[in-house]
């Protein structure tokens, strides 16, 4: 007899009698046909019980091979490669989405970024312990509302930052105070000076904080290309060990002296100065809660708080050579041919901190941002982007790069089709544009024309920027809500430098113009074409100005290809 009819008669009887009482008229044959259906159902039940465990076991095992080779055709790292010496956290459960190389302002900055968004990132970082560096110290107010944007701006917190309300411009024994246009933000908006390394290490430890963000002391020492597209990175431990990590998507931001930027972009690194470093301690500025630009000879000199009881100062020195520190010269020229130019309030500091002996060079470095579109790879930070340092605007521009990025990655389910993907954030490059173009032309002309020049008609637009920012208004209003990044806009900065140079004609031709006047004047605007156009060049224009005329400008999500 067929069992599924057997066991449909032993349901109906049981049904039919539902307390097991013998029916009368029954004989033995149906007491066993009872006990074969019963026994039918508890064996169905077992093999259902069984195929529900070996799929369990299938799906596990499946999982586990995904864990470990997060992209197809590219071999698992060793088990244990997850979490080596130097991490600051355990290895994030699951295939990594970004791999960042790099754990400074723009690195650490982006992993807590992304790893907010529920992305897992793995990060790289040559030294976890707290730099010291003479650079990045200040933060401009629009930097500052990108740090808030991100969720970041508690890292100013308890590293004795100090609140930084806008500039002191020095020269020739004057000096004029140029206040950030602060007015309707709110009131805990303003720059912030500290410590580099204390800030850089906030950072890491709020993005180390997340469950899906691991942090790993290494030195990535090659990208891990296979048919032109970047699936990750090797790298070295401290042990000597060498390591390789696979993710869809790595970003290179292992800053000013990166190793790696040349395989995803075409660098023209210029040095046009280098900063001399020096710590005042209990000094008292002129201007609280203000940086100071002295204009002296040869070029600029800045001073501003970086904690409670320490001033930095930085000299620019022209050129790629500066004093030797060990035979006492750089010391010689701080007290020749600097400190004659400070002011006297701090003199006396400035000669105790020269005397103390802890002086420290940096050579500041210049580069447009030239990237080559890699799939599976993107340049950020120093690695992508630099401008001379004078105006701070370093972290502003990294910081706007990554609420940029962030925007345009969190609408993406995931990130595996790697040539979708580096066309979609081809708009990334134009997007960051207008607002990173602006402070990197501000930066570059700015020094050029505080800088001292035996040109006659370079000296008066020199003091011609003096005194159109001294005149207060919208003529210092403008500027520095460009400086500032709180209003960094093309045409705006285009029209105040033209501005200056204009004032500058003006001044020259009073109370009369004369022939040797006029042709002052005529190499004057000649010479401010000389410093912005080629600023302009090298950042592109079409970007620049007018970005919406890319047609990367308007890519979509690649939604329907992932």
């Amino acid at each position: 007899e067929n069992p599924h009819t057997q066991t449909q008669r032993t349901r109906g009887a049981a049904l039919r009698n539902p307390r097991g009482t013998t029916t009368p008229g029954a004989g033995p044959h149906c007491g066993m046909a009872a006990a074969a259906g019963v026994w039918q159902l508890v064996g169905v039940a077992v093999a259902t019980l069984l195929a529900a465990v070996l799929v369990a076991v299938a799906l596990g095992r499946q999982r586990q091979r995904r864990r470990r080779a997060p992209l197809e055709g590219i071999p698992a790292p060793e088990d244990g490669c997850e979490v080596a010496d130097g991490a600051w956290s355990a290895a994030v459960d699951g295939p990594t989405d970004v791999i960042i190389v790099g754990a400074g302002v723009a690195g650490s900055a982006l992993a807590y970024t992304l790893g907010k968004d529920g992305r897992r990132v793995h990060v790289i970082e040559r030294d976890l312990t707290e730099p010291d560096r003479i650079v990045g110290e200040l933060l401009q107010p629009g930097g500052y509302l990108k740090l808030m944007e991100l969720g970041l701006q508690d890292c100013v917190d308890e590293i004795d930052a100090q609140r930084v309300l806008g500039y002191a411009l020095f020269k020739d024994g004057k000096n004029t105070k140029l206040s950030y246009p602060l007015e309707k933000f709110h009131s805990d908006v303003a720059g912030r000076s500290f410590h580099n390394g204390r800030f850089i290490q906030r950072m890491r430890e709020k993005a180390a904080s997340l469950p899906n963000v691991q942090l790993e002391q290494g030195t990535v020492t090659s990208l891990l290309e296979e048919n032109g597209t970047v699936k990750g990175v090797q790298y070295k431990i401290k042990s000597g060990e060498e390591l390789k990590a696979y993710a869809p998507l790595t970003i290179v931001c292992d800053g000013c002296f990166s190793n790696l930027r040349r395989a995803l972009c075409s660098p023209k690194v210029e040095v046009p100065s280098c900063f001399v470093g020096l710590v005042l301690e209990n000094c008292e500025l002129p201007h609280a809660n203000h940086g100071h630009v002295i204009l002296a000879n040869p070029s600029p000199i800045l001073f501003y708080p970086i904690s409670s009881t320490e001033v930095r100062c930085l000299v620019d020195v022209p050129g790629q050579k500066v004093p030797s520190i060990a035979s006492g010269e750089m010391a010689n020229y701080l007290k020749t041919v600097v400190a004659p130019q400070i002011p006297p309030q701090i003199y006396d500091s400035f000669i105790a901190a020269i005397d103390k002996g802890s002086i420290r060079t940096m050579p500041n470095r210049s580069m447009p941002a030239a990237p080559h579109p890699t799939p599976g790879a993107l340049l950020m930070g120093d690695a992508f982007n630099m401008r001379h340092p004078l105006t701070g605007g370093g972290m502003t521009v990294a910081l706007s790069d990554i609420v940029v990025l962030r925007n345009l990655i969190k609408p993406l389910r995931n990130l595996h089709d790697a040539s979708a993907l580096c066309k979609y954030l081809e708009s990334f490059y134009t997007l960051r544009k207008p607002v990173a173009s602006t402070i990197n032309t501000l930066a570059g002309a700015l020094y050029k024309v505080f800088s001292s020049s035996p040109d006659k008609a370079r000296d008066e637009m020199r003091q011609a920027c003096f005194d159109y920012l001294s005149l207060g208004g919208v003529c210092s209003n403008g500027p520095i809500a460009l400086l500032s990044g709180l209003n960094p806009r093309p045409l705006s900065l285009v029209a105040h430098f033209f501005a200056v140079a204009i004032f500058g004609v003006g001044r020259l031709m009073l109370p009369l113009p004369s022939p040797k006047r006029l042709w002052t004047g005529a190499r004057l605007i000649s010479g401010a074409c000389g410093i912005i156009f080629p600023i302009i060049k090298a950042e592109g224009v079409r970007q620049m100005f007018f970005p919406a005329t890319v047609p990367a400008y308007y890519r979509a999500p690649p939604e329907a290809e992932f």
